[in-house]
């Protein structure tokens, strides 16, 4: 499982900033803890491809991707509303047109992940539907 963690001062301050000011297109994504149950925030950038959106794991298997394994119920919050969501993990195969559509969308701040990643299993996928 490829990951590559985010310095101090991006998660410290940076990602706080970008969930609050939505820097970049970023939402907010709220996440059941796997293990404590305890409510936790990171700041993501949906993507939407053939009329259907998506998150995009740029960093690889974060505590997000696996809270979201355990417990596909989560959150998105977004100018001052909060939609309740379920997510359904994209297989492998099916991941090049949506990180493809997703990396223009992030911006040039995500093109070093993937180089540091190339591989497409490296970067899990998922399918944002209603709750």
């Amino acid at each position: 499982m490829a990951y590559l963690k985010p310095p101090a001062f991006q998660r410290a301050v940076f990602n706080k900033l970008s969930m609050k000011f939505g820097l970049g297109g970023a939402v907010k994504l709220t996440t059941t803890g796997r293990k404590s149950g305890a409510k936790s925030s990171v700041p993501v950038v949906p993507v939407s491809v053939d009329g259907k959106r998506y998150l995009v794991s740029t960093r690889g298997e974060a505590f997000w991707v696996r809270n979201l394994r355990a417990n596909p119920a989560c959150e998105l919050h977004a100018k001052g509303k909060v939609e309740r969501l379920r997510v359904t993990e994209i297989p492998t195969a099916a991941r090049p047109p949506i990180i493809a559509a997703y990396r223009p969308v992030a911006g040039r701040v995500v093109e070093g992940y993937f180089k540091a990643l190339p591989d497409p299993a490296d970067h899990p996928v998922f399918l944002i539907e209603t709750a």
